[in-house]
């Protein structure tokens, strides 16, 4: 399974319109990704409910984490949105 820990890079943490953002670029990867706070159960990064439920604040680290086919590029894209607190996806890491 390959995985990435990230600190949250969005002063507001994972709430709101980050986490709307983050949700959507999730969905928009293709691949099945799951989100969890350090040491905490993971959730369907796909997931608005589950990714606020998660109620990480920013600071505080994350992991992300896949084991289908393409999970490494598609985690090393979000963990550069998640870590940098950026606006919209990248597209190349």
């Amino acid at each position: 399974m390959a995985e990435r820990r990230v600190t949250i890079g969005w002063a507001e943490g994972l709430h709101a319109r980050p986490a709307s953002l983050f949700v959507r670029s999730a969905t928009a990867t293709g691949v099945p990704v799951t989100i969890a706070k350090a040491g905490g159960t993971p959730v369907n990064a796909g997931s608005m409910l589950g990714v606020l439920g998660l109620g990480a604040k920013g600071g505080e680290e994350v992991v992300l984490a896949s084991d289908a086919e393409g999970a490494d590029a598609a985690l090393d894209r979000l963990a550069k949105l998640v870590s940098e607190g950026l606006d919209e996806l990248p597209e190349t890491v």
